[in-house]
């Protein structure tokens, strides 16, 4: 056995362990670890690995509903759509390798959940990105951002992925720790779900993919640090991807799971050979013994960095034994490196052994199932409370003509602009499957009927295709990321419930029925009170709106000490929800398509100005009530949507978010270059009733002008219709109780608001929001 190292507290801080951590680790494995194991400890017990700050918290969240057949504690979540049709999806964070290395860290972020999905057998069918950099007119945000887009472009368009919407908001309190959430949606081609949990001792364990070199070295504990001024040291903890081999890696994977002969299998991401092993192990209720000398090497290693590498574009596998030579062919057939390295035990211990000696011995459990569970004390921030005295009158409204100089300056927000400069650089439409294209409310994909091969037992071909019924060639798979950062900062359980609800109406505003989820929790360092009473808080909102929305969350990640030299981020959950669709025929997007075509304002109309972008605008800073959210009133309008789009009644919806009533109007205009008559007076009479004042007019100035065009009240979506549809339309709402308001009409090239006397061409509004992010980026 090698020799235990000599423990003192620098060791340990290195590590990130703490004594009592240590004390405990020794209590479990019945020694002292040696220098190897005390290694994999400090990986494997990290925030990013166990969820050690976040686990209690977790564990409240709702995991099932009858869609949901895998949830949380596997490499992705899984739900069924019917007829067959099974879908992975997942979401990952990889925040702080692109602060130090943007191209290499969102390159791998995507490459990275990729290998979630088709690690359970699924085809990776789409891919979506959430994004927060920091002040875009700081040369460092400048570098990060168009460094992350390029390599979350460059992975997903080598393996041949669409990348089919998302999100990207721009704060200073982003600027030196940018997040970069990747989610990934998979179709499962094989048979049965595979999954991680090792079985069947004497099974022999295959390692599949890359060759291990020193990249990513420690990236896990990395991952659960903040950032400080030596950052910049830890570039080898960044990995380094390829995504030419990722894509030979999939095709090679997906192959051998349909011979029936993969018992488990597990990507080597996060903690590289350390995870994968100890997990299979502890999962499986197993042990497992492997041999580095086996591992295939790009340079020599030693072996803390044999089970601490990174390296991209590997697996790991257990086989049913007699069959290794089946699954050897496999990926021989591809190019790939397929070798045994070890067996699986009945001992429950995960031996590691190098030139000849035993280098690790202990239980896999000690690794993965008895790590640290911490409940943080909690502390409400004094800003939380402050913010809330906040008096909207100690602003004051906007004039008649401030409201068009104003829309320009919003337009031309980073936060509001069109965004694609970013999704210019995906492609969107590989696989053939894309309906519904980024810059709407959701995207939504094609589920295509697959001819799959199964085999059997004996290992025989059975090459007859598993025929799937006529539905799965027309339904569809709407998809959307979702997180106000700065309703979150402000309120983190009432903008964290907005969080779900805004996914939940981004996915219906296509017609699909949301049905689950998969949540990227992006806090700062938990250790401070008031950072774990905003986590505690977020995911307290997070599991009242998936409760009211029956949306589950099947799994997802937790990325905690977002923060840089001390100062924690402002608290991001991301939401990513998916939601299907019977029939593809019937889906509609955001854009405006017919000049005389009705404008109809679902929901009520508020007089609410906190938390907007617009705020934020004329003050330069974040505050305000965040805007209530009646989840009743938020079911109904949703459901109304996605009745009206079955019937055929309505052409375009788009929900009321960031910006307000009127930048929505703007962008559902401009996809098909065409203009809108807005008449503000109705829109005052809806704000006057929501907000039960007592008196009633036609006048707008009775309320506040800028909540009215720019406030961000929930529960509005506008949908444009036919006149001719009209009155079927109203007689729906009215019967299913759902407030509405017939605010205008498109018309061909003007947007016009009336009781305003503004009237302008469309086309040049369009300009200003078409070119702001690569105005900034190119300055």
């Amino acid at each position: 056995m090698t020799t235990c190292v000599s423990i003192n507290k620098e060791l340990l801080a290195k590590l990130k362990l703490t004594s009592d951590e240590y004390s405990k680790i020794v209590e479990l494995i019945g020694k002292e670890p040696n220098e190897v194991e005390l290694h994999m400890f400090s990986v494997m017990w990290s925030e990013h690995c166990c969820y050690k700050d976040s686990k209690a918290l977790l564990k409240e969240l709702p995991t099932k509903n009858k869609y949901v057949l895998v949830g949380p504690g596997e490499n992705a979540g899984v739900v069924d759509l019917g007829d067959g049709i099974r879908i992975a999806f997942k979401i990952e964070s990889h925040n702080r390798p692109t602060a130090i290395e943007p191209f290499q860290g969102a390159t791998t972020g995507v490459g990275g959940i990729l290998r979630d999905i088709f690690t359970m057998g699924a085809r990776p069918i789409a891919v979506l990105d959430s994004l927060r950099f920091g002040d875009l007119n700081l040369p460092r945000s400048r570098f990060l951002f168009p460094g992350a887009v390029s390599g979350i472009g460059h992975y997903g368009n080598c393996t041949g992925i669409p990348n089919i919407g998302g999100e990207a908001y721009f704060y200073p309190t982003y600027n030196e720790n940018p997040l970069v959430n990747a989610m990934a949606i998979g179709l499962i081609e094989t048979n049965e779900i595979v999954k991680s949990n090792a079985s069947g001792s004497g099974n022999p364990v295959f390692y599949v993919g890359s060759k291990t070199g020193r990249d990513g070295l420690g990236g896990a504990s990395f991952a659960s640090s903040g950032l400080t001024e030596d950052s910049h040291k830890d570039r080898p903890a960044v990995q380094v991807g390829d995504p030419f081999t990722e894509k030979i890696l999939i095709e090679a994977c997906l192959e051998a799971f349909k011979t029936g002969y993969i018992v488990a299998a597990q990507d080597m991401g996060a903690a590289g050979l350390t995870c994968s092993t100890s997990e299979m192990a502890a999962k499986g209720n197993v042990g497992i013994e492997v041999d580095l000398d086996k591992v295939p090497v790009r340079t020599e290693l030693t072996p803390i960095e044999y089970m601490l590498s990174e390296s991209q574009e590997r697996m790991l596998f257990v086989v049913k034994k007699g069959f290794e030579q089946n699954i050897n062919a496999v990926f021989t057939k591809w190019g790939l490196d397929c070798i045994q390295i070890g067996e699986i035990t009945n001992t429950k211990k995960i031996v590691v052994k190098h030139k000849n000696k035993i280098v690790v011995d202990m239980d896999a459990s000690a690794l993965v199932n008895d790590t640290p569970v911490y409940k943080r004390e909690k502390k409400e921030p004094l800003y939380f409370k402050e913010n809330q005295k906040f008096n909207p009158n100690s602003i004051p409204d906007i004039k008649k003509e401030e409201v068009l100089p104003t829309l320009k300056e919003l337009l031309a927000s980073p936060n509001i602009c069109s965004k694609k400069w970013i999704y210019s650089k995906y492609d969107h439409q590989v696989q053939t499957s894309t309906v519904i294209k980024p810059g709407g409310s959701a995207g939504l994909i094609r589920i295509k009927a697959e001819a799959r091969s199964t085999k059997q037992e004996t290992g025989k071909d059975n090459h007859a295709s598993c025929l799937m019924s006529h539905a799965s060639l027309t339904k569809g798979l709407a998809a959307t990321c979702d997180g106000n950062s700065a309703y979150v900062y402000l309120d983190p359980y009432l903008g964290s419930k907005i969080a779900v609800a805004e996914a939940a109406r981004n996915i219906s505003c296509t017609g699909a029925l949301p049905i689950a989820l998969t949540d990227n929790l992006n806090f700062g360092n938990p250790e401070k009170p008031e950072i774990y009473w905003q986590l505690s808080e977020s995911i307290k909102g997070i599991k009242e709106a998936c409760l009211e929305f029956d949306t589950p969350v099947t799994g997802g990640n937790v990325s905690l000490y977002n923060e840089s030299n001390g100062t924690d981020i402002w608290p991001t959950p991301v939401i990513g929800m998916v939601g299907y669709i019977d029939d593809i025929e019937l889906t509609i997007d955001h854009s405006f398509k017919t000049s005389g075509d009705i404008l109809i304002m679902l929901g009520k109309q508020k007089d609410e100005i906190g938390a907007s972008e617009y705020l934020y605008l004329r003050t330069k800073s974040i505050k305000g009530k965040v805007p209530e959210l009646d989840f009743d009133l938020e079911k109904r309008v949703q459901s109304s949507v996605r009745k009206l789009i079955k019937n055929k009644l309505i052409k375009s919806a788009n929900d009321c978010s960031v910006g307000g009533l009127l930048i929505t109007l703007c962008e559902s205009a401009f996809a098909n270059n065409v203009g809108f008559i807005l008449d503000a007076s109705v829109i005052a009479r809806s704000c006057k009733a929501a907000t039960k004042q007592s008196h009633m007019a036609d006048n707008v100035n009775l309320v506040r002008l800028d909540s009215l065009l720019f406030g961000e009240t929930q529960s509005r979506i506008v949908i444009s219709l036919d006149k001719n549809n009209l009155t079927e339309t109203e007689k729906y709402l009215k019967e299913n109780n759902c407030p509405y308001e017939i605010i205008g009409e498109v018309v061909k090239e003007n947007i016009e608001i009336k009781s305003l006397n503004l009237k302008t061409k469309a086309l040049e509004l369009k300009q200003i929001w078409a070119n702001s992010l690569s105005n900034i980026i190119s300055q």
